[in-house]
């Protein structure tokens, strides 16, 4: 399959392109992707002068705010899983490095889980996140070791929602904005720092028209590629107004003669903020252009 093929289909084949990109699993016609909470939160990072107060009793514009308070933080330290349950046995990706919300940039190296049969040779696959654009690297299938393969993920079915193994974290900032039936659950402790628990559910249309312009071509993409717009979640915000953990359950129909409604559950764990965060993107030379092995 040539990279472009990337680029079209409908929810199902937003599947497929997981599965082509060497990220995401897909047994007995499901999606297998990655995981649980991504383990410790590692709490901590600097205080910006003139506190804000998370009010529960304004839950909606506490999460309209997400995304632009990120954008003032800058960098923090992120952990990621996916987890979806394929044939029966669950599945679960991790993902770790750094995210710059100014630039909406990013590096993370993400770690597959073992095949059926046990193996776990895989080796980590290193995506570059950019506005509008994916790029991973080591990620096998006849790709050359020293070239990486890039995606528009605005032709993405899923927007990148899913596709790398990985949710954008500014995008899983953006899909709280014009949330609906949200709730203040209450404080809790996450590694050591007070977060406020809000549930709710994302809507992936309004989202989307809400959403910053480098965000807002993914997002609309994905608005058309799901099966359900609404995207139920949990977000946990510091005293600050920051995002300090979300987790999205994502559902989109997949195609063929066992046709079903498969759910992918995506954590994103935020921390450390204030880390630098270098991302250099691939020269034009350094793209693959050719045929990706499937199978």
């Amino acid at each position: 399959m040539v990279v472009q093929q990337y680029r079209d289909g409908g929810g199902a084949r937003a599947a497929r392109a997981l599965a082509v990109a060497g990220v995401i699993a897909v047994t007995a016609g499901c999606v297998g992707a990655g995981g649980g909470s991504g383990g410790g939160d590692g709490g901590g990072g600097s205080h910006a002068s003139g506190q804000r107060a998370v009010a529960a009793e304004r839950p909606l514009d506490t999460l309209d705010r997400a995304a632009d308070v990120l954008a003032e933080a800058g960098g923090a330290e992120a952990r990621t899983s996916m987890e979806t349950a394929a044939g029966g046995t669950r599945v679960t990706i991790r993902g770790q490095g750094t995210y710059d919300f100014r630039t909406q940039t990013g590096r993370l190296k993400v770690v597959l889980p073992t095949d059926a049969a046990g193996a776990d040779d895989h080796r980590p696959i290193t995506e570059l996140l950019a506005p509008a654009a994916l790029y991973m690297k080591n990620r096998g299938a006849g790709v050359p070791d020293d070239k990486w393969v890039r995606i528009d993920t605005t032709t993405l079915k899923d927007g990148n929602l899913l596709t790398g193994g990985v949710t954008d974290p500014m995008a899983a900032a953006e899909l709280l904005r014009d949330a609906g039936d949200v709730t203040y659950v209450g404080k809790s402790d996450l590694a050591g720092v007070t977060v406020h628990h809000y549930r709710g559910v994302a809507d992936l249309n309004r989202a989307a028209r809400a959403a910053s312009p480098q965000s807002r071509g993914a997002l609309s993409a994905a608005a058309k590629g799901f099966s359900k717009d609404a995207v139920p979640f949990d977000a946990y915000l510091d005293d600050e107004g920051r995002l300090r953990k979300v987790r999205h359950r994502f559902t989109f129909a997949t195609e063929g003669r066992e046709a079903a409604e498969v759910t992918v559950v995506s954590t994103l764990l935020l921390y450390g903020f204030g880390a630098p965060v270098a991302v250099t993107l691939p020269d034009e030379d350094d793209i693959y252009t050719g045929e990706i092995r499937q199978g």
